[in-house]
């Protein structure tokens, strides 16, 4: 099932209490329309807060969250969701993810991603989509529901970590890709090349990192907690790269993965 997803949205990771409030408050004055959360966050409620303070409509936000892995069970994902509506207040999510693949085999994936649909037909989410799946296990979840049914993938995705593997796959089976970590927790702004493709064009190094993951047709969801950089981030897609950018970027692959938890599965 596709669905019209903003491809530049505004992530939540680590941001908590006011802070995380007067980030979507102040992204959305400037325009963001995508806010992406997750159960584990802790910041679903102050999410709710600023997007009720907002006055924005809510069918014109997108919103994602994602569910814990303790809550992967059938009937606990479904409780989890609810709860998360009334925090986020309101009556459905816009799509809502697994954030990570069990480690455990029970409850199996098949059996998390039928409940995942089952919120769908339940009207609870418009979409639904897994994150940091590594292609097996993106086949079991094609393979529980249909392509067709999973909205997107989120995964880690950056110039130094180019995730081809993961990528190429979802594209070969029509599952959009949503990039996060896009920025590399900052390290794009110290590196060299990207720095001088940014010179070249008159622009940052963030928005050089966020429009190459936009001109490889991926959506991105950075974060940030001060408003010129929330404006300068939004403004990456008007940017467009040449061919000899694209290619210096692509050079930068080296596999620099920095979010894998003890619970991770093994990387392709």
């Amino acid at each position: 099932m596709s669905i019209a997803m903003p491809v530049l949205g505004l992530g939540t990771f680590r941001l908590k209490d006011q802070v995380v409030i007067d980030s979507v408050r102040q992204g959305l004055e400037l325009g963001y329309r995508h806010i992406d959360t997750a159960q584990i966050y802790g910041n679903e409620a102050e999410v709710g807060e600023a997007l009720a303070q907002s006055g924005v409509a809510r069918d014109e936000l997108f919103i994602t969250t994602k569910i814990w892995l303790e809550n992967l069970a059938p009937e606990q994902l479904l409780t989890s969701l609810r709860d998360s509506l009334q925090k986020l207040r309101v009556d459905q999510v816009d799509l809502t993810l697994i954030h990570w693949p069990n480690p455990q085999t029970t409850p199996s994936l098949a059996d998390s991603m039928k409940a995942l649909l089952q919120a769908r037909e339940e009207g609870l989410t418009r979409a639904i989509g897994i994150s940091n799946f590594t292609v097996a296990q993106m086949q079991q979840a094609i393979d529980a529901v249909g392509a067709e049914n999973i909205a997107s993938q989120q995964i880690e995705l950056h110039p130094f970590l180019q995730n081809r593997t993961v990528a190429d796959f979802s594209r070969r089976n029509g599952i959009p890709v949503t990039a996060y970590m896009p920025l590399a927790y900052g390290k794009v702004m110290s590196d060299p090349v990207i720095g001088r493709i940014a010179a070249q064009h008159g622009v940052t190094a963030a928005q050089v990192a966020l429009a190459w993951s936009l001109q490889m047709g991926y959506s991105v969801i950075p974060s940030s907690t001060k408003r010129e950089n929330l404006a300068s981030n939004l403004q990456a897609t008007s940017l467009r790269l040449t061919e000899q950018d694209m290619a210096d970027i692509a050079a930068l692959d080296r596999n620099e993965r920095l979010v894998s938890p003890e619970f991770a599965p093994e990387w392709d």
